[in-house]
């Protein structure tokens, strides 16, 4: 298996990139759709079409993509053999730290929908920088590999 999984690995490193931009893409979005949705009443009909909209983000884009990411990331390293550097090990855990904020920020976003504003629209501007922090920390440790 794993020798079918070498010939493959420039398809599964170009699929892990290209679902990878999508996923961030998504989680720089969804802090800027609660922000728009905070402009609305809750249960009035522009609260209604930002709840879809983040709904069919999550949907179709961001958990999707999640599982893509994952998939073809730990397929990767096991076909390249990474699991036994200090590098993957930290990006391995960013990603995980990038999962969570993932979850964390659905959640924020359902309770939204269901009529409560748990966050401030600072707190979503400064929250929404955190994909971006993260990305730049992990792109260095797979291009640096500096342990």
């Amino acid at each position: 298996m794993q020798d079918t999984l070498l010939s493959i690995y420039l398809f599964l490193k170009s699929g892990h990139v290209i679902f990878m931009v999508f996923w961030l893409a998504g989680l720089f979005m969804l802090p800027r759709q609660c922000i728009y949705m905070l402009d609305h009443e809750p249960g009035s009909a522009g609260e209604a079409k930002w709840a879809t909209r983040m709904g069919k983000l999550r949907a179709i884009i961001l958990t999707p993509s999640l599982i893509i990411v994952w998939v073809l990331g730990l397929s990767m390293a096991y076909t390249m053999g990474f699991f036994s550097q200090g590098w993957l090990h930290a990006k391995l855990t960013l990603v995980l730290a990038l999962t969570g904020y993932h979850g964390w920020l659905v959640g924020q976003t359902k309770k939204m929908a269901r009529g409560e504003r748990p966050l401030s629209e600072t707190t979503l501007r400064m929250i929404g920088e955190v994909p971006g922090l993260l990305l730049i920390v992990i792109v260095l440790l797979v291009y640096l590999k500096p342990f």
